[in-house]
Order: C-alpha cells, then structure tokens, then sequence
C-alpha cells in the first residue's frame, strides 16, 4: 500500500516538472491563442499516438477498450478544461482564473466522497488547505475584474480536472492517458472551426513544437497515470506546484518579478508538498522496518 503511494506520488510530480515550462512558452509565442490551440491539440494527439504506440504496440486497441466509456469521459474531460483555461484567460484577469483553477483539489476530494465515498485522511485534508491557500495567495496580486464569462469557463476547468482525475481513479486497472489523444483532436478540431488552422512563424513553430511535443505529452499521460495510484484530489493538489515553478522560470528567463505576496505563496505551497512527501516517505520506510 505505502510502495503504491509513493510510486503514484512520484509519477504524479514528475508529471507536474514536465508540465512547469507551459506558463513560459505560452509567454514567449505571439501567435493567436485559437491558433495556438490548434497546434497544441493537433501536436499533443500526435504525440499521445506515439507515446503510447511505443507503450502498448500491437495492445494499443485493447487497452483503448479496457476504458471503456470512463476513457471516453477522460478525453472529454481533457478537452474541456484546456479549452476551460484558455477562454478563462481570454476573458478575465488571469488571476481571477488562478484562484479559481486552484480549487480543484477541494473540487476532486468531493467528487470522490459524494460519487465513490472515498474519504482522504486528516493530513492530506490539512496539505490541500494550505497548498490551496498558498497557491490563491498567490494568485491574489493579480485578482482582477473580468467578464462572466472568463470567470464561468475557469470554473468549468477546475471541474472538469477534477472529474477527469476522478474517473481515471474509479478505473484503476485501465490507462486513461491512452484515451487524451481524442481529447486533444477535440480540441484542434474546434480551433480549427475558429479559423486556428493557420502556419505559426518559425519561431513561434519552434517553441509550440517543443512545448506540444515534448513537455505536454510527457506531462499529461505521467498525471493522468498518477489517479491509477494515489486519490485525484492528491494529482490535483500537485499541480499546484507548476503555479510555483512555473512563475519561478518565467521570472528567470522573462524577468518578469514576481510580487511579495506570489513569493509567500509560492513558500507556502512548495513547503506544505515538500512536508508531504516527507511524510508519506517516512511512513513508507516505517512500514517497511515493521513489514
């Protein structure tokens, strides 16, 4: 049991280190974002086809059915709460969008006890809270106003990547990452009906590329394979780590200084998971001496 949730905690936050550059190529491409999601959807479903090509082989189709129609939730889910995060940005201040993304933990944790009755222990309840907290103080120097709209898809990202994780738990013997392939052609085949297909220049063909074909696939099967292993609320909880290591790498290649209050944020949130695995370390190696 403990081997398992260290195995899953350790998935999980190497899938969250894959995805911390986001927030910084975002930043240095110019291209417009219905393009940018074209390119990101259209990529990510090419590189989810080979990840998991070379994962399953000739199995791919039956571990595709194994999924079942939960796979099928997965994918949309994923579609939604990218889709969920972008118009979020396009329509309100982005830390209105923060504050509302770093929810889901709370999100996913009541899903999981309303729908399958999963309770998570005291401790874990205690890391959410301050991680949230942390994380939405943050995000507070940002708070602005925006239009409903912006603050409603912020809400329907939160959710559904908490519905998402969630599900994947309730079907641990199946692999839902190898279902975000269609997610991700969700996504591009909207775009595209918005005009996104259009050809990025080099540059900006550069950093999507390496973005969409490097960093995000790797992140997002590692973080939908994390469910399989430890509670949604905790995969979502560790995503709140990218908010951290994210603005930390944009501040070191951008130069754009966080504020005070993103810096005792970030503390919080980076020690309250550094406790964590501390924690669940120390009772792994405790259940072994007694085991």
């Amino acid at each position: 049991m403990h081997a398992t949730r260290i195995k899953g905690l350790t998935i999980a936050a190497v899938g969250v280190l894959f995805i911390t550059p986001d927030a910084l190529l975002v930043k240095i491409t110019s291209v417009d974002p219905v393009v940018f999601l074209f390119w990101r959807g259209l990529l990510l479903a090419l590189s989810f086809l080979v990840i998991n090509s070379c994962r399953y082989g000739a199995g791919l189709l039956d571990e595709m059915k194994r999924c079942g129609w939960k796979g099928w939730f997965c994918a949309l889910a994923f579609a939604v709460s990218t889709l969920g995060f972008v118009v979020g940005m396009k329509n309100t201040a982005a830390g209105n969008v923060l504050v509302i993304l770093n929810t889901a933990p709370v999100i996913a944790a009541l899903i999981a006890w309303v729908v399958w009755r999963e309770v998570l222990p005291l401790r874990t309840w205690v890391i959410i809270v301050v991680c949230v907290a942390g994380a939405t103080i943050m995000a507070w120097g940002e708070w602005g106003r925006g239009e409903p709209l912006g603050m409603i898809m912020a809400v329907t990202a939160a959710t559904a990547l908490a519905a998402n994780l969630n599900v994947a738990r309730s079907h641990p013997d199946a692999d839902m990452s190898v279902m975000l392939m269609f997610g991700a052609l969700v996504l591009a085949a909207i775009a595209a009906g918005f005009g996104g297909a259009q050809l990025p220049s080099a540059r900006d063909s550069f950093f999507i590329g390496l973005l969409c074909l490097v960093f995000l696939p790797v992140a997002a099967t590692l973080i939908q394979i994390g469910p399989r292993y430890i509670p949604a609320a905790e995969v979502s909880m560790m995503l709140l780590l990218e908010t951290v290591i994210g603005a930390f790498l944009v501040w070191l290649v951008l130069g754009e200084v966080p504020t005070t209050l993103s810096l005792i944020g970030g503390v919080i949130v980076f020690s309250a998971l550094l406790a964590h695995g501390w924690i669940e370390v120390s009772r792994f190696r405790k259940a072994r001496l007694n085991g």
